[in-house]
């Protein structure tokens, strides 16, 4: 049987300032408890992958929710619904390349955020656009294929300079491809000092449950708070 997901349009941002938006929806997150996680990347990189298997390893712990942000179509909602059992949503862009704050919050009123602990966003797949706008994320993180190499950082810095953590994926192709992790982390460290680096296999699970531990850490830590 086919799993259906729903499927929200958003309409562009009326709020000239998206960032004192995004600030509004972050208190207000705060306040409900939900913890949402903006996920980034380039098309392919891993980013639904990489959430199911994260997904499977937390769902026991945490309630959690899945947005998934696209130009068109439902595949992603449908394998994230399919392969976690969890509540997944597709947002429709109408073209555009991003997600801001009064887009996500319209995402989360229809998963109806507030019942959730932790609230993955998976934004549009673009290293520019992304970056440019804040969501009202409580965290940001970037996913970075060794497929597309270790220079990325250097190629797309704001991306990578916001970033609270990135995860270097598909790491058992590394023998397949000119990847330096060293060199990588330098680039990444480069743009962000601060930036947690975490590189994972979704296919031989290698770095997944320091992933997990990582988000665990995270989100009992803002409930705490």
């Amino acid at each position: 049987m086919e799993t259906k997901v729903r499927t929200i349009l958003l309409e562009k941002s009326a709020f000239a300032d998206n960032d004192a938006e995004a600030d509004k929806l972050r208190a207000k997150l705060k306040g409900q408890g939900t913890y949402l996680v903006n996920v980034m990347s380039s098309p392919g990189s891993g980013k639904t992958t990489t959430l199911t298997s994260l997904i499977n390893r937390l769902k026991d712990t945490f309630k959690i929710a899945v947005m998934e942000a696209d130009i068109d179509s439902d595949v992603d909602a449908r394998t994230i619904a399919k392969n976690t059992g969890v509540n997944s949503i597709q947002l429709h862009t109408g073209g555009m390349c991003h997600l801001d704050a009064y887009m996500t919050e319209t995402g989360l009123n229809a998963v109806d955020g507030k019942a959730f602990d932790l609230v993955f966003l998976e934004n549009v797949g673009n290293l520019v656009c992304p970056a440019e706008f804040d969501t009202g994320a409580c965290l940001d993180i970037v996913i970075l294929s060794v497929s597309e190499g270790d220079d990325k950082p250097l190629k797309y810095p704001l991306v990578f300079e916001k970033c609270d953590l990135v995860i270097i994926s598909k790491i058992d192709a590394m023998k397949f491809f000119t990847f330096d992790m060293q060199k990588c982390v330098e680039n990444i460290k480069m743009r962000n000092p601060n930036a947690t680096v975490i590189p994972i296999s979704n296919r031989t699970g290698e770095g997944i449950d320091l992933l997990a531990n990582y988000f665990t850490t995270k989100t009992n830590k803002f409930k705490e708070n």
